[in-house]
């Protein structure tokens, strides 16, 4: 059990994440012939995966620095408050008119894009690199079919990005306790962990969907 709840966290996160991944790839591959674009789809996820892998990587090292948890933590509270409020922009993802340039383009924007989803699954991880490595492999199939799927659905049913804003609030709040000074502060006051968690996510969810409504959606 402890092994399979990272990982269902870990593949619900590539999940909500990897949408904006996916429209990346088909709008880096649209012009390409029908018989190219399989390949640049291929080979782009192929390569993004790869360097995911190794940027994963170095942000589990650069967890071991003091305060990283309490920042990553921080920054993944803002990932799931823009996850409810901001509006998906499309306009300005470029077009490869070759193989080779649609196969860069597709892993240098995953590259740009990717800090989100890479620490949010560090975070779902506990840092555990086996856990990590099989987690990011997974989401090649999630990148290449199902991510498309999610993003229609969230169109459709608004639950949907509240429960994936939910789930990263949640593990955002789970690494900002594992930083040091911030667990003592719990301990030392003898203070709930589990009544912070649910603190930050009423915040976020209610901070974002007053947010959301005001802007119309």
């Amino acid at each position: 059990m402890e092994f399979i709840e990272p990982l269902i966290k870990i593949l619900l996160i590539n999940l909500i994440l990897s949408g904006d991944n996916a429209v990346v790839i088909a709008m880096a591959s649209r012009k390409l012939p029908e018989e190219l674009k399989k390949k640049a789809i291929l080979w782009g996820t192929v390569g993004a995966v790869g360097f995911r892998i190794i940027f994963t990587i170095l942000v589990i090292y650069l967890l071991k620095l003091p305060f990283i948890h309490l920042i990553g933590g921080i920054l993944l509270l803002v990932v799931a408050y823009k996850l409810l409020v901001d509006q998906n922009e499309d306009a300005n993802i470029k077009v490869g008119s070759t193989l080779q340039d649609a196969i860069i383009i597709i892993i240098f924007a995953d590259l740009l894009m990717s800090l989100d989803n890479v620490l949010a699954v560090v975070a779902a991880s506990n840092s555990d690199i086996f856990l990590v490595i099989l987690g990011i492999i997974l989401s090649i199939p999630v990148i290449l079919f199902a991510s498309q799927l999610i993003m229609n659905l969230m169109e459709r049913f608004t639950f949907i990005i509240y429960l994936g804003a939910a789930l990263l609030a949640w593990t955002a709040g789970e690494m900002i306790i594992k930083e040091e000074v911030v667990h003592q502060f719990f301990v030392q006051n003898q203070l709930s962990e589990s009544l912070f968690l649910a603190l930050i996510l009423l915040v976020i969810i209610a901070v974002g969907g007053f947010q959301r409504r005001y802007q119309g959606d």
